[in-house]
């Protein structure tokens, strides 16, 4: 090869790895890393056990609106689980006592059904915390919200309440 071949392969290569590092350099925004893409969470859940409508209930709707207003002031991670089958206690308890082992710091219910169950499994397992919407027995470990206008942001201060001890 010639010299001048050299010379232009070598410039290129030059102009393309400083176009490189150029790039690099001022894609990254300086803080040491990429900012996260989502929300990052705390190790707190609030879990929300409804009827087989789910979230989309009448009743659960302001419920679940409160859990999630609660999740963007203290990043805790929300879920709903619905129950599927005959409305009875018998047949919701399994699905209480799920939220119970996936460790949720608070399990909400709303439902008479669902508040039955949880008062039931509350009786069993004291470290738990309960809130039921709607008609229900305050205990220890139970709180009671009746359904009002007010039920969002009731919600909001209880499962705030329940991440914060």
């Amino acid at each position: 090869m010639r010299r001048k071949s050299w010379i232009t392969v070598g410039a290129g290569a030059v102009v393309l790895t400083g176009g490189l590092v150029a790039a690099i350099v001022l894609s990254s925004d300086g803080d040491g890393g990429p900012k996260p893409r989502a929300r990052q969470y705390t190790d707190h859940s609030a879990c929300l056990l409804t009827g087989s409508q789910g979230v989309a209930g009448a009743n659960a709707a302001p419920v679940w609106a409160g859990m999630e207003d609660a999740s963007s002031a203290t990043h805790t991670k929300v879920m709903s689980l619905p129950v599927f089958g005959p409305d009875t206690v018998a047949n919701t308890v399994p699905y209480v006592n799920t939220l119970v082992q996936r460790r949720c710091d608070v399990v909400l219910t709303v439902g008479r059904t669902q508040g039955a169950a949880a008062e039931e499994v509350a009786s069993r397992t004291p470290e738990a915390r309960f809130v039921v919407v709607g008609e229900g027995k305050e205990a220890g470990n139970v709180t009671v919200i009746q359904q009002s206008p007010d039920t969002r942001s009731a919600v909001m201060r209880a499962v705030e309440d329940a991440v914060n001890k």
